[in-house]
């Protein structure tokens, strides 16, 4: 299974980090299928400082 996760401002990213978390648990415990999760950064806001 694929999933994409769409993040656009660094709030954002706080809140999908335990999603992101219990798939990297999920995988871990060598359960099938794998789950293959690609995180995309829109880049909205971005600040060379805080990247």
């Amino acid at each position: 299974m694929k999933i994409v996760t769409v993040v656009a401002a660094r709030p954002n990213f706080m809140k999908v980090a335990p999603f992101i978390r219990v798939i990297a648990n999920y995988n871990s415990e060598n359960r099938l299928p794998k789950v293959e999760n690609d995180l995309v950064h829109t880049g909205q806001h971005y600040d060379i400082r805080m990247s």
